[in-house]
Formats: structure tokens, sequence, C-alpha cells
């Protein structure tokens, strides 16, 4: 098992940066595949990213390529989203996933809020 916690969310104006951070304990980090999700107000949970374990592989949602880069530091056991020219549609609650196979384990969240 890991465990799985976000920080780094908050308000910041359109056109601006924020980065995420996920710690992971509890198991070894560098086995699993590492994402990040996020669920606005009304909708549903939805992809923004995922990393392969040895960091070399990422990929993006559509709406975020180019402006969000997946990172993660193996010897820290974080996950990172470095969030740049942030829109008011990007506004949610983020959550970061660990998976083998399948997204088993979540962090609890951490809300942006982008102000336009």
């Amino acid at each position: 098992q890991v465990q799985l916690v976000e920080s780094g969310g908050g308000l910041v104006q359109a056109g601006g940066s924020l980065r995420l951070s996920c710690a992971a304990s509890g198991s070894t980090f560098n086995t699993y595949i590492m994402g990040w999700f996020r669920q606005a107000p009304g909708k549903e949970r939805e992809f923004v990213a995922r990393i392969s374990w040895s960091g070399i592989s990422t990929y993006y949602a559509d709406s975020v390529k180019g402006r969000f880069t997946i990172s993660r530091d193996n010897v820290k056991n974080t996950l990172y989203l470095q969030m740049n020219s942030l829109k008011s549609e990007d506004t949610a609650v983020y959550y970061c996933a660990a998976r083998k196979t399948t997204w088993d384990y979540w962090g609890q969240g951490t809300q942006v809020t982008v102000s336009s």
C-alpha cells in the first residue's frame, strides 16, 4: 500500500503558476505509475497527467498540454505538478494517485482556484 498527501493548492490569478506536491509513504514509491486528476464542481473527476515509475515517460490531457508539467523525485518519494498559464477552467480539487495496473491509491485532494 501507499499513502498519498497533496499540498500546494491555493488561490491564484489567471495566467499565474502553482506547483502541487504529493508526498508518498508506506511502500516502494518508485514501483508505481503516478498521476494527477482533478474534479471541478458539478463535474466528474478527470485525468490530468501521468508519469512512469522511472520518470522518463509522461502523458497529458489535451487541456493541459504545454502548460502543466508532471515530475517525480524517487529519492524524496514525491510527485509534482507544475502548473503555468493557469486558466479559470483549471479551478478544481486536484488529486494524486498511484497505480500498478489500476488507480488504486488516492490522496485527499488539494483545492486550486484560479480567479479571472
